[in-house]
């Protein structure tokens, strides 16, 4: 068991290599599969159900995520099919492969109806041109024209790593319960990071696979976006954190889609919990005078903010300004030209 920072430890002395499975629990393989981003990897999860296997996520839609999955699906899991997908949320890494897999062994695809809905209106973006209501939104935060353009080029981008979803799917729900094999799951729902993120928690084991709600060294994205520019995700994901830890044991060995499995859930919960609060509390002694949301990632962020990473720290920012403004701490105001300026209240 390996001791790491925060007071977690980490029962594995290794990750899986290309192609290859670990155990991670009788009956639970784990997957790590590549991706094409600075977050270069993402944990999969196989789970035994009696004639087959059952998948939570899949990877990005790419040729080389394919050819890892036909070289497991022939060579590793003893002939035996996959037996459902479950997808945790929307995000391309999760579902991006579901399509494929889905139609691959005809079964269904499982996720809850927001993420899975708002996955399609995502996916239908893609070659459309950038509407002038989020042209607006971005203007708003402060992008410049040079920014803006920099959005609508990108924008549409999302379904390029998403295989065509399936067109029908079985809605999962806060509290539903999926016999697998042997175990029963029970699905826990969060928010912020995704509209409605499923978590699989196993009591009688003590498991709980968290896709991106919990994970062990690195803090979710929390965003606002312009699809839903009024919501306040970053206050959703600091009550979804508080409602698993008072719902889990400490004891629970958590399996996250980045990084490494863990114990150590409250203390992490905790730690993400007040990590966010002291942000909050850093951004509104920036608040004394006017700011936009790119004029605060000093108070939120310790690396420096380049292009990479811009319009990821824009929608942060943004969420951080939108819980303090829905606390009554903050108050928004938009100029003459459509940029908004945030202050004290």
């Amino acid at each position: 068991m390996k001791q790491g920072a925060g007071g977690l430890q980490y029962p594995f002395e290794t990750v899986p290599a290309r192609g290859e499975l670990i155990e991670a629990a009788p009956g639970i393989m784990w997957v790590r599969m590549p991706l094409p981003f600075s977050l270069d990897h993402i944990n999969l999860w196989l789970l035994e159900d009696g004639e087959g296997w059952a998948l939570v996520d899949t990877g990005v839609a790419n040729d080389e995520t394919i050819d890892l999955w036909n070289s497991i699906f022939e060579e590793k899991l003893g002939g035996k099919p996959i037996t459902r997908v479950i997808v945790t949320h929307l995000h391309p890494d999760h579902v991006g492969l579901a399509g494929w897999i889905t139609r691959k062994f005809g079964v269904t695809v499982e996720m809850s109806r927001t993420d899975y809905l708002m996955c399609r209106t995502l996916v239908a973006d893609t070659g459309n041109e950038a509407p002038q209501e989020a042209i607006d939104f971005y203007r708003g935060a402060g992008f410049s024209e040079r920014g803006l353009d920099a959005y609508r080029a990108r924008f549409g981008g999302f379904g390029e790593r998403v295989y065509r979803l399936p067109d029908i799917f079985k809605r999962l729900k806060e509290g539903d319960k999926l016999t697998i094999g042997e175990r029963e799951w029970e699905i826990i729902v969060g928010s912020g990071h995704a509209p409605e993120h499923v978590c699989l928690y196993s009591a009688k084991d003590k498991i709980l696979i968290s896709g991106d709600q919990v994970l062990p060294r690195i803090s979710s994205n929390v965003s606002l976006h312009p699809t839903e520019a009024y919501g306040n995700p970053l206050q959703d994901w600091i009550d979804s954190c508080a409602k698993l830890r008072a719902a889990l044991p400490e004891e629970t060995l958590v399996l996250p889609a980045h990084n490494e499995p863990f114990y150590g859930l409250h203390a992490r919960l905790t730690r993400l919990i007040d990590g966010h609060e002291k942000s909050l509390k850093r951004l509104l002694g920036e608040l004394a005078e006017p700011k936009r949301a790119i004029d605060v990632f000093s108070a939120l962020f310790k690396r420096k903010i380049g292009p990479d990473v811009f319009f990821m720290a824009t929608g942060e920012s943004l969420a951080h300004l939108a819980c303090l403004v829905h606390r009554g701490l903050a108050r928004a105001e938009t100029d003459e030209k459509g940029v908004v300026w945030y202050k004290a209240a």
